[in-house]
């Protein structure tokens, strides 16, 4: 935000007060600083809008650089909100931008046509002689509607274009849309091919034009009265206008190309082999879906578990149900299915503390399976690098049949760490929240089992929400001079509770437990 400001006041302040922009400002105004300052904003951001979802490269930097801290790669899993915070910023100056020329174009007008005072209509009528004497770009004399200006000029037409793909870029892009046509937004979102194109050639008019340099030198403070006689006066040559260098593609050619890559790197994995060993569950062509892998780095195969939650996931596991075990997946262009990444996330700091709190609600439970499955093998292979040295685990679910798959991996790792005596290093409570009579009386009546009825583990499942308080205080308690890493996945108002919960229970000591709040952005 500080450097949007910056950039704005810095052109605003030269476009207002740039000794070469005072005819320019004698036209136009104030209409000239409103409109040149938003563009220079929209040029930064429009740099900045690809770079957030190059998945590749943030990957590239959380995973591949030591020097990458723990503080900026939280900043990194905030790529998703950093990329919808620039998209704001740029429809903000776009309308802004937008409403300053179209009072420019009708300014122009005008002054072309005369309606104004002297020294603007001979601005006005200055003749075209190798494209540099003349400063107002409308140059038909004859009264015309102002937009059809805009609709025969470079700057007008790439403007329009530009202004419409992001109008229905952003207007697809609203929460209500995207969860229910995600087709829509997906779509409509690749209009930015369109808008990224009109916005490289946008500049090339060059309406927008300043005063050059003239030998004898023209002096604006002297000869603005005596436009009469420019010209004759050896002090008052005619005024030289060119317009600016176009300078949009300058911003934006590097993460073009950035992008560029990521697609070629996405495509060129689109087209590996991909092999179905297990399915366990009895789309659109170029529609794709971040799910989290299940599978730990160190077994020789990735597998993900999807909720069917609407059209796309219906329509996928149709396509699998059709699909024979160790087949291999349809490819393009006849397919209909590529599978791309994998990308870091948030969970992977989960190695970088000693002690973990891990929440998942619902399918949000996937990226800790994957978590929990790697630290038993790192233990089963006795891995020297493992700092890990306790974990607590909340699995929040509204249906029993949810915690069914999930449950056979709880059994394993509790049997393995009581075997090596660990029984303490994983703390896990299953939480129920939705449940009927009929499930009630069945809890009831075997209640005195040692094992929990609907999972079969040891650790009984708690009926409700958790009393997060309650929690927080008890790891603490337990880990009393610990840096703790909380990781969600999960809704935002779960999200909000933790954070808030993460805050009010670190101890303002950096000696004492702190915890760090971590979220999982798809």
């Amino acid at each position: 935000m500080g450097i949007n400001i910056f950039i704005f006041v810095w052109f605003y302040l030269s476009y207002d007060l740039g000794d070469q922009f005072f005819y320019t400002r004698h036209l136009l105004s104030s209409g000239l600083p409103w409109a040149r300052a938003p563009a220079a904003v929209l040029n930064f951001n429009c740099m900045l809008i690809l770079l957030p979802v190059c998945r590749n490269l943030l990957s590239l930097i959380r995973g591949s650089f030591m020097c990458c801290s723990k503080t900026l790669r939280k900043q990194l899993d905030k790529n998703l909100t950093f990329h919808k915070l620039v998209g704001y910023m740029i429809a903000l100056m776009t309308a802004v931008h937008t409403i300053a020329h179209l009072l420019n174009v009708e300014w122009l007008n005008n002054s072309r046509q005369g309606a104004y005072d002297e020294l603007s209509t001979i601005l006005s009528q200055l003749e075209d002689t190798n494209s540099t004497s003349y400063l107002n770009p409308v140059r038909i004399t004859n009264v015309q509607i102002p937009t059809r200006f805009a609709f025969s000029s470079i700057a007008g037409l790439t403007g329009v274009i530009i202004t419409l793909a992001l109008i229905l870029i952003i207007t697809s892009s609203m929460e209500v849309i995207r969860r229910n046509y995600f087709e829509v937004f997906w779509y409509t979102h690749h209009l930015f091919i369109i808008f990224f194109a009109g916005l490289v050639f946008h500049g090339a008019g060059r309406i927008v034009r300043s005063q050059q340099r003239t030998n004898p030198l023209h002096n604006v403070s002297y000869c603005k009265d005596r436009s009469d006689d420019w010209g004759t006066l050896p002090e008052c040559p005619i005024p030289q206008f060119a317009g600016g260098f176009p300078q949009t593609w300058m911003w934006v050619i590097g993460p073009m190309f950035l992008y560029l890559c990521e697609r070629c790197l996405r495509f060129i994995r689109y087209m590996q082999k991909v092999t179905y060993r297990k399915i366990v569950m009895r789309p659109s062509k170029l529609e794709w879906h971040p799910f989290t892998m299940t599978s730990a780095p160190e077994e020789d195969f990735f597998s993900v578990h999807i909720r069917s939650a609407g059209d796309w996931t219906n329509k996928l596991i149709d396509i699998m149900q059709q699909l024979p075990e160790g087949a291999q997946g349809p490819k393009f262009p006849t397919g209909l299915m590529g599978v791309d990444g994998p990308f870091g996330t948030a969970s992977e700091d989960v190695f970088d503390y000693e002690v973990s709190m891990l929440v998942g609600a619902g399918i949000g439970v996937t990226p800790f399976a994957s978590i929990l499955k790697s630290i038993w093998y790192k233990f089963k292979d006795s891995d020297p690098k493992l700092r890990t040295r306790k974990i607590y685990f909340y699995w929040l679910c509204r249906e029993t049949h949810a915690f069914e798959w999930f449950a056979d991996l709880l059994q394993v790792l509790e049997k393995e760490m009581e075997e090596r005596g660990m029984g303490d290093f994983l703390t896990y409570k299953l939480y129920l929240t939705g449940w009927d009579q009929s499930h009630t009386t069945h809890v009831m009546v075997h209640f005195d089992k040692e094992t929990d009825v609907i999972t079969g583990l040891k650790q009984k499942t708690h009926y409700g929400r958790p009393i997060w308080d309650k929690e927080f205080e008890q790891v603490r308690k337990e880990n009393p001079t610990s840096a703790v890493g909380t990781f969600l996945c999960g809704p935002e108002a779960l999200a909000k509770v933790l954070e808030k919960k993460c805050a009010k229970f670190s101890d303002v000591d950096p000696r004492r437990t702190k915890f760090y709040f971590n979220k999982e952005n798809f």
